[in-house]
């Protein structure tokens, strides 16, 4: 008998082996079924899919055998991966020199062996899918295709098993860099808050105690404080809001009545009933997450109403059901949205940088997080808009 030698490449062979996490797994479906295929295409007693480890040879699938795995030193595979060729066929092992005193020949009759080497894209062969039988035997040329055709079928296996391992700690790192980050805003907008409320009371008292009494100069620059710190505050609430949305997304699903819900967004949203409120649609009730989907109409209306410089503001809210989704339409009259913002109006920090009927520019998260939550409930968001006619943003949620 002669043992295989290891590979010149050995040490990058193992490496490459060890990636793919595949060794000490349970049997899976996916390769017994190609083992299974295998031993019927050829007409064997055994089908094995093997990986070549630093002294054993693992056998991820075993059909017609009750082991798992064998010594490297008396594998057939040991010196399967060391030959040139894809397919290495052995016809009768009794009268070749490398194997016909192997304790496998002698002990468990192994007499024929063919296998089809698992190379993977870097060009390392990995294991073997390989048939044995207990007498000599050839492999007509269509079998032989098979073998070949099967072993790149389970270097597949390997490569998506890999790729989800790759995808899976890649998600792994997201997650733990949103937690992270969550928990930067989260501490800093806590530290930033305190200072804030503080300017703006001391500043609303120094304006108050000092009415009369300032030039104009230093009256401009105190307006200027107190707007500053006003619009600070709110970009740090837009921080917090924007990462509670992931929250706010798994409240529970509740029976909406629809008149409920447009009644209230016009209470919540239009307190002076400057506002002219359509209500359209198909849908009488929703099954919905409430907060979530109040948040969102909450925003597109006030938004609605912040960016109207005409004399009459009127929204249509548009709600309406199939068999999958709920549709929703908010319709405004108001001055409309830039065409180079349309596909960028809903990434975080974007603002189109004009001041609404207040005096106030936008921090870029109020949209951001009304795409998020729309994201979380399955659905989708859009908007069209022509300047000085108005916005209709559109979005669905899924009824699942």
């Amino acid at each position: 008998m002669i043992r295989p030698e290891l590979p010149e490449n050995e040490c990058n062979r193992q490496l490459a082996v060890n990636k793919y996490q595949l060794i000490d797994t349970l049997p899976e479906e996916s390769y017994d079924n190609i083992t299974d295929l295998m031993a019927y295409i050829c007409d064997v007693p055994i089908s094995l899919v093997t990986l070549l480890d630093r002294d054993r040879n693992f056998l991820k699938s075993h059909y017609g055998i009750p082991f798992n795995e064998t010594t490297r030193d008396l594998s057939f595979c040991g010196h399967a991966i060391n030959s040139d060729d894809l397919l290495t066929v052995i016809e009768d092992s009794r009268l070749d020199e490398r194997f016909h005193d192997n304790p496998l020949v002698l002990e468990n009759n192994i007499v024929f062996y063919a296998g089809a080497a698992l190379v993977n894209p870097e060009g390392y062969k990995l294991g073997m899918l390989c048939v044995y039988d207990t007498k000599p035997r050839t492999l007509s040329e269509e079998q032989k295709k098979a073998l070949l055709a099967m072993a790149k079928q389970v270097t597949m296996l390997m490569e998506q098993r890999y790729q989800n391992i790759l995808l899976n700690e890649l998600q792994d790192k997201l997650k733990q860099r949103n937690e992270d980050l969550e928990k930067f805003v989260r501490v800093v907008s806590h530290d930033l808050k305190s200072p804030l409320a503080n300017i703006i009371s001391l500043t609303e008292l120094l304006e108050d105690e000092n009415q009369g009494n300032l030039n104009e100069e230093s009256q401009h620059y105190l307006e200027y404080l107190k707007s500053s710190s006003y619009s600070l505050k709110n970009y740090v609430d837009g921080l917090l809001k924007y990462y509670k949305s992931d929250e706010l997304s798994n409240h529970t699903v509740e029976d909406i009545v629809v008149q409920d819900l447009f009644d209230e967004l016009k209470k919540v949203t239009n307190p002076e009933k400057s506002v002219v409120f359509h209500l359209e649609g198909n849908a009488t009730a929703l099954e919905a997450n409430k907060s979530a989907l109040m948040h969102v109409l909450i925003n597109l209306v006030s938004n609605s109403i912040k960016y109207n410089s005409k004399p009459k503001t009127e929204i249509t809210i548009t709600i309406s059901e199939n068999e999958s989704d709920y549709a929703f339409s908010v319709q405004d009259n108001g001055d409309g949205i830039p065409e180079e913002f349309i596909d960028k109006i809903f990434n975080l920090f974007t603002v189109v940088g004009r001041e609404d009927k207040y005096g106030n520019i936008g921090t870029g998260i109020g949209l951001a997080s009304v795409k998020k939550i729309i994201d979380n409930l399955g659905g989708d968001i859009k908007v069209t808009s022509t300047l000085g006619v108005g916005s209709t943003f559109l979005f669905t949620i899924s009824k699942k």
